[in-house]
């Protein structure tokens, strides 16, 4: 199934730029077409604004100052020191590493079937072995294979997060496909790492955000541990870790599926240096925090010795997920968490109005008063704000400034607090348009332009136009049960600091 989409035209290759490059600063006063490195303004407007290089320019330039480089300093661009120093200003390297998980991430939605006339709708559009081939995604799919699908159970309270299908002979009455689990497998792609990583990325809504107003906003007992005080939003909770017995993709929940896969992929490479990496985009981003906390709090990156394998999220758009005490245990856990954020957006601010880790109080509040709705954000905040990009016009559509694209050319364009915009990793300014009308009309970028082409229709030998009939997707490895009980029976090793 082809696409319509710009990347002819508008590469998406992303690189880190680790050297300098000097370009004028043309002042702009009158009608000007620039070249793909600039921006087109009407007479009336005065804007300065640097040339950019291209993703090539910069590829040619970066890519062997990368290699050199990552793979040195990984567990540091993963949080091992909670960030410090390298968000302001921005690290190149990081900037680069936040966009290439964030992209995992929008993979979700550009090969989700929202279609809700389809009878696929709800699916993933495309089969593991060409996942991120039909996706174009040189940079982030790189060197990575699909080791399973994530579904999860549509029966819950959360109405408008799921898609609905209107056909009756539809693949599945009680599944939504919710993401992947993969690994790089690459052997350069390994080395230039630094380590194998295993990244699991969830996917967020894809309509509008009514999925908020469907939290209960009532925290309950997670208990994937002993202690009973660690909390969570009992939607989230929900979303994770109930199953269909009807149903062959959900008669293993959501948890179920993670804890198996990730069991049998570390001891698969049990030899090797691992990383295990989450990421998610908004609901998606609360699921990347919940099973990232649930990951370490089984023990399954504790290895036989007692070393510890590093477990990242990178969160986009992401809810509070927990009380005070769930970003507590999430710390001593080790779980190290970057959040990036629209400081426009609401979603990040919810739930937990009230009370959260702003409130001078929570702890009080939280162990002593029992207050019912505290809830705490988890890890370091990357503050971005779309109104400093000069390709994006002021939007009053809270898709826009929660669209996950739009949040990956904020950071490509972050240099720190204070330090204007300036497009470092030459990310096409024209994918922030896929899904939401967020751009300057004067880029001529057409809105909500990602599509299958004639809607997944093809005309078969006889000339009449059908919808093809896509292989069946193996619901779940036939090892899941077996790597499940072993999680469920055995016990936690013993903790050791990561190295």
């Amino acid at each position: 199934m082809a696409f319509l989409s710009l990347s002819s035209f508008y590469p998406q290759f992303h690189t880190p730029p680790l050297l300098s490059f000097p370009s004028p600063t043309p002042t702009i006063s009158k009608p000007t077409i620039f070249n793909t490195k600039s921006l087109f303004l009407n007479s009336n407007t005065t804007t300065s604004l640097k040339c950019l290089p291209t993703p090539l320019e910069l590829a040619s330039h970066c890519v062997e100052e990368e290699e050199q480089l990552l793979h040195h300093v990984w567990r540091k661009i993963h949080g091992s020191d909670d960030w410090t120093g390298l968000l302001d200003p921005m690290n190149p390297l990081l900037r680069s590493e936040i966009i290439r998980y964030g992209e995992f991430a929008q993979a979700c939605y550009d090969a989700f079937d929202f279609d809700p006339h389809s009878k696929y709708c709800g699916t993933c559009k495309y089969s593991g072995n060409h996942f991120f081939d039909r996706l174009h995604m040189p940079a982030a799919g790189h060197g990575y294979e699909i080791s399973r699908y994530l579904y999860a159970t549509s029966n819950i309270n959360l109405p408008n997060f799921f898609q609905k299908k209107r056909l009756r002979n539809v693949w599945s009455t009680h599944a939504n496909w919710m993401g992947y689990i993969a690994f790089a497998t690459d052997p350069l792609e390994i080395a230039r790492l630094g380590r194998r990583d295993i990244v699991i990325a969830w996917r967020g809504t894809v309509t509008y955000l009514e999925w908020i107003h469907d939290l209960k906003d009532i925290l309950t007992p997670v208990y994937f541990g002993d202690d009973p005080s660690i909390k969570v939003e009992s939607g989230f909770l929900d979303l994770y870790t109930m199953k269909e017995h009807r149903c062959n993709y959900c008669s293993f929940s959501a948890r179920e599926q993670v804890l198996a896969d990730i069991k049998r992929l570390v001891e698969r490479f049990s030899g090797e240096e691992l990383s295990i990496t989450v990421t998610g985009h908004s609901l998606g981003a609360a699921l990347a925090l919940l099973s990232a906390y649930d990951i370490a709090e089984m023990g399954l990156n504790i290895r036989e010795d007692g070393e510890m394998i590093p477990v990242t999220v990178f969160s986009f758009s992401g809810p509070r997920v927990g009380n005070l005490r769930f970003k507590l245990r999430c710390e001593e856990l080790g779980v190290k968490v970057l959040r990036v954020i629209n400081v426009h957006d609401r979603v990040p601010s919810v739930p937990g109005i009230i009370a959260n880790e702003k409130f001078q109080y929570q702890r009080v509040v939280e162990e002593v008063m029992w207050f019912p709705w505290s809830y705490a954000h988890v890890g370091v905040e990357l503050a971005l704000d779309h109104r400093e990009s000069p390709f994006l016009k002021e939007s009053g559509d809270v898709r826009c400034v929660h669209n996950l694209e739009a949040h990956l050319h904020l950071v490509d364009g972050y240099q720190g607090k204070g330090r204007g915009f300036e497009s470092a990793g030459g990310r096409d300014v024209a994918l922030v348009n896929k899904s939401c009308d967020f751009l300057r009309e004067e880029l001529g970028v057409p809105p909500r332009w990602w599509q299958d082409e004639n809607k997944g229709m093809v005309r078969g030998e006889d000339g009449r136009w059908v919808v093809p009939e896509r292989p069946r997707v193996e619901a779940h490895p036939p090892d899941t049960a077996h790597h499940l009980d072993k999680v469920l029976k055995g016990g936690r090793p013993p903790r050791l600091e990561s190295r």
